[in-house]
């Protein structure tokens, strides 16, 4: 049906001083087309109701030698100027418009994925943020948080993992959108256990196939694989194959860590539990793809490993990111405008009829 409103436009005689040769018009509301056969019933309707003579005799023949004039013609026919101008108000309304060259921006930048371990172990509570005490997860989120504020031009997907992997969000250079998703993903939305090889292989599917010449996987976890149908060393080959650099991350401090729990009254207390890091793994898959492993104990820790990505070779690409448009509701405002004042002026004068 658009094809038909595209048509009916470009068939109107005002679109010759355009010059759209080059191109089509599109509609913004193309909907709003719908209400021209709407108006146009209600104009036949509105006539049908007025046929009534203004004069009656009780007989025809008196007038029967009586042509028509140019006069009374004109009045039947006048009502198509308004009709038209109605019709030209709604394209108006429809807001024709014309797409121009599509706007890309080029910059440079690395594709990275990040993969966030969201096992139930994320919960032991030892890393502080400004003398408060913080889980794992929520300090690596405000690690991560700080990270992607400070790109510029890097597309980055998110990928969160415990018993099986998940893609929070796609690769992207919309960081307001990353930070959204980061902010949605928590400990509890996957069912629990820790997929390393899984979350790996996810993060790699991210990336794999774009032009950029650094590709990066950052995985953070604080465990030791235990589900999944991926061993990580398989995952950490095929990063190693399509060339892309796994940086590591060990979260959490060695030792008994304080892991809050609820006793039988319904309160949380703490327990202090040993949590087991793969280091020889996690070691392995970053040494493996060219990467680095790091044991994040605390906030400096954390960031050590975003200076290095920043050393890496970046690369140049174009992205998509607006089109811009030419306006022209406004010239089938201006002759509807003028078809009104045109049959106004008529009705007024020439055409005026004394009951």
């Amino acid at each position: 049906m658009i094809d038909y409103m595209i048509d009916f436009i470009k068939g109107l005689p005002l679109l010759n001083a355009l010059q759209l040769t080059d191109g089509y018009l599109i509609l913004h509301d193309p909907w709003v087309l719908l209400l021209i056969p709407v108006a146009i019933a209600l104009f036949v309707l509105r006539l049908s109701n007025q046929s009534v003579s203004a004069v009656r005799f009780s007989t025809g023949e008196l007038l029967s030698g009586v042509g028509e004039t140019f006069k009374t013609r004109a009045l039947r026919y006048v009502v198509i100027l308004r009709i038209l101008a109605v019709v030209l108000l709604i394209i108006a309304l429809a807001r024709p418009q014309k797409r121009l060259e599509e706007t890309t921006v080029q910059t440079k930048g690395i594709d990275i994925a990040l993969a966030v371990d969201l096992s139930t172990s994320m919960f032991a509570e030892d890393f502080s943020y400004k003398g408060k005490r913080q889980n794992r997860l929520d300090a690596i989120k405000l690690v991560v948080r700080d990270f992607i504020k400070s790109r510029n031009g890097d597309r980055i997907a998110m990928v969160a993992f415990a018993g099986r992997a998940y893609t929070a969000s796609p690769l992207t250079t919309d960081y307001n959108y990353l930070l959204m998703n980061l902010d949605r993903i928590y400990i509890g939305m996957l069912e629990d256990g820790t997929a390393i090889g899984n979350g790996l292989a996810a993060s790699i599917n991210r990336i794999k196939d774009t032009k950029a010449q650094s590709k990066v996987v950052i995985l953070l976890t604080d465990g030791r694989n235990n589900m999944g149908t991926i061993s990580p060393m398989t995952a950490a080959e095929a990063a190693r194959a399509l060339n892309i650099k796994v940086y590591t991350i060990g979260a959490g401090s060695k030792g008994p860590v304080p892991y809050p729990m609820k006793d039988l009254l319904g309160n949380t207390v703490y327990q202090n539990i040993e949590i087991d890091v793969d280091d020889d793994t996690l070691t392995d898959i970053a040494t493996l793809t060219g990467g680095q492993y790091y044991r994040a104990t605390d906030f400096e820790s954390l960031k050590k490993i975003y200076e290095e990505i920043d050393k890496l070779e970046k690369t140049r690409f174009e992205e998509k990111r607006f089109f811009e448009y030419n306006e022209y509701f406004y010239l089938f405002l201006y002759v509807a405008l003028g078809l009104l004042l045109i049959e106004t002026g008529l009705r007024t004068t020439v055409l005026r009829r004394i009951p």
